[in-house]
Order: structure tokens, then sequence, then C-alpha cells
């Protein structure tokens, strides 16, 4: 519904994904086999704007329905038991062209979602066997990390789409898989034609106690994060370039400090066929360092790097070097196919080690279904049994997810 100055919007979105691995791996699982199982959501509600002064008056109020099915995850964090209906966007906000604020709940992101990608860590009933754990449980979905909004937020954005611009951020979360953290941030920007340059700074206000103590977070309360970005062309068309640098001061002595950088370049060879990429990107990550929030961001690989080794298996982007290699054609304007290599090495523990191969397309059907189908390869060095994470053995191990995607 529209008018003038005002509109109304019905906000459905819908993703239904299968998922099969060959191995399960001993996050929470204990005995060997394999894993199969089902993880939907649908998104549904209204968003909106009017006119308001010199600016808009904006917000949404949506509810996530999410489940998981089957077997549960191959990490185990979910059993397959879960479903959860709940609020997810409740929020609202005033803009004009040089400043917006909102509040409420609401997903935010800083820059590629290196560290903050909304409050997207979904666990379900998996920790449930483990005397005195917390309810983790938030409905399931955890791959499709259905529920992403942080549960209250103040954000303030001041400048442009160009030029010099700026965040200033209070997040808490009541996610208890995140220790139901409270942070606040701030962050600049210069955009340009060339890239966007920023820095940032994040600082830790708060954990829950009782969720700290039993996750190894009790660092989080008082932790400071500081950082600075890159990303663009350099004004090279089909270049790609970025990098980004975080340096994390620990709020007690329970975990070392530590950094986390990457360095990533790739070229889009626009006059070929299918107008293939080829990206290199190389990460790394102290044995210190705590990831936070980052999440799914732009696209397969980012930041969750494997999809057997980011989700069930790790490193969780922590205490690992990661060499990765991207190719990626679009056959034609609505399919993209692409390939991505990733080889793990551990900082100061070698348990981990792993290489993985992940096939993936992106087919847009039409204006309401996608379809994403992707094929992994995961051959880590090590079984359970040697110290690292796959339990029966460390042969390759094949993983089949396809996601359903119904955007409106």
């Amino acid at each position: 519904m529209k008018s003038d100055a005002s509109e109304v919007n019905l906000d459905i979105e819908a993703i239904f994904g299968v998922f099969h691995s060959e191995e399960r791996y001993s996050q929470l699982h204990s005995t060997p086999g394999s894993a199969s199982w089902q993880e939907g959501y649908i998104k549904y509600g209204l968003s909106g704007s009017t006119r308001a002064g010199s600016g808009t008056l904006f917000g949404a109020a949506n509810l996530v329905t999410s489940g998981t099915f089957g077997d549960g995850d191959a990490a185990g964090f979910t059993t397959g038991d879960e479903t959860e209906t709940d609020f997810e966007d409740l929020y609202v906000g005033w803009r004009n062209e040089m400043f917006e604020f909102s509040v409420g709940s609401q997903n935010v992101t800083l820059g590629d979602g290196f560290l903050i990608n909304g409050d997207s860590l979904n666990f379900g009933k998996g920790f449930e066997a483990i005397p005195g754990a917390p309810d983790f449980d938030r409905g399931g979905a955890y791959w499709l990390a259905a529920r992403k909004a942080f549960d209250k937020s103040v954000v303030l954005k001041l400048g442009g789409e160009s030029g010099f611009r700026g965040d200033l951020f209070w997040l808490e979360s009541d996610n208890a898989a995140q220790a139901s953290m409270e942070l606040a941030g701030l962050n600049l920007e210069h955009v340009s034609d060339h890239g966007t340059v920023g820095a940032y700074v994040i600082k830790g206000l708060d954990v829950d106690d009782a969720q700290a103590a039993f996750l190894g977070y009790t660092h989080r309360d008082g932790q400071r994060t500081a950082g600075v970005r890159f990303q663009g062309s350099m004004g090279v068309e089909n270049l790609f370039l970025s990098a980004e640098y975080a340096s994390q001061d620990q709020g007690d002595n329970t975990r070392l400090d530590g950094d986390a950088w990457y360095l990533e370049a790739g070229w889009t060879f626009a006059n070929l066929a299918w107008s293939p990429s080829l990206n290199y990107r190389y990460s790394q990550f102290d044995n210190g360092y705590d990831p936070l929030f980052f999440g799914f961001n732009r696209g397969y690989g980012t930041w969750f790097q494997g999809e057997v080794a980011a989700n069930y298996a790790g490193p969780f982007s922590t205490n690992t070097s990661v060499n990765h290699i991207a190719l990626k054609a679009t056959p034609m304007e609505t399919l993209t196919v692409g390939a991505l290599l990733f080889d793990f090495e551990g900082d100061s523990n070698n348990n981990l080690d792993a290489t993985e191969l992940n096939l993936f397309a992106e087919w847009v059907v039409n204006d309401h279904l996608i379809l994403s189908p992707v094929i992994g390869f995961y051959n880590p060095e090590k079984s359970a049994a040697q110290g690292g994470s796959q339990l029966g053995s460390s042969d390759t191990s094949s993983y089949f997810q396809l996601l359903t995607i119904v955007p409106f």
C-alpha cells in the first residue's frame, strides 16, 4: 500500500533447506555416523515509512517461525526437535539525506561482517544433555540463522552515500550462545569511487555471568576491539580488493589478547564467456581472537569459511590461518556457479588442520523462487580420536545442502 507520502509493505521471506553430512563432529556428538536434517523459517510482518518534517519516519514489526527437523545438524547444536515463533524486527527510526536514528530490535552490520553481521547464531537443544548448561535453544534453523536481530539497539548514522560518514551504536543481545553480550561501538568511513576506507572501535560492556562462565566468554565484559578496513576497486574496472585488521584486548585474563586480519584480491574477466571471476584471500586469526558476531555477508565463504569447517567441524574463526581461492561464473543472468577451496592451518594447534572444497550454484528461477545447491568435500588431517573433530575417521567426508528461498 503506497501513497505520495507513505507506504506500508507486507514482508514475507521463507527459506527451507535440506542437509546431509556423511560424518558427524565432536562439538556435541559422541558417536560417528551420518546426519540428515531439514531447517526452515518464515519471516512475516509489516514495514513502512511516512514523511515526517524534513525527513522520513520508518519502522518494521516482523515475526519469525523457525524449526529444525530430522537428525539435527552434523555438530549436534540442534537435535531436530526445535520450533519457535517470536518477534524478530521491531524497530522505529527517522532519517533524512545526512542523518539516520533508529531504536529497537534490528539487524546491524559493521562493514564486511568480519566482526558484526547481526546476532545470527541459532543453537537448538543440543546442549540440554550437559548438566548445568544454560538454555541455548533459539528455535533451531542453525545454518539458516533464522534470527538475526539484536534484541535491543540504538543506532545513529551520520553522512551520505559518499565522502566521510560514521556510525555510533549500542547493541544488546539476548542470545545465550553469545553470553547475552552488551556492546557499543564507533565506526568512521570515507566512501569514494576508489573504495571505502574505515576504522572502528567496539567495547564490550556486559555479559550474562552464568552463560559467560559456561562458554568461557567472561572476557567479553570489558573487551576492546579496534580495527581498520578497505574494500573497493581503486578505480580499476574488474578489480576487487578487500582487507581488514582487528586488534583485540580481552576484558580479563581468561583469554589471550589476539589479532585477526585478511587480504583479498580478485579479478573479473568480463570479456570472457560467463564473465568468470577469480579471487584469492589469506586470513589469519590468533589463538585468543574472539570473532564475536561475524556472519554470512557477501556470499558463500564470507565469513563462514567452508560449509563444513565453519559450521560443524571447526576451526570457528580463531587459532587458524586460511588460504582461500574462489572461482565464480555466470552462465546466464539468473544463474551463478562457483567453486571455493579452503586450506586451514592451525596457529598454535594443528588438530583442526583440513582442506575443503565447496561447489555451489545460485539459480533465480523467478521473482519468488531461488534455488541454491551446495556440495562439499571436507578432508581433515586428524580424526576426533587423534585430537580433531570428525568422528570415526579422518577420511574425506561429503556434504550436501539445498536451499529453497521464497522472497516476496
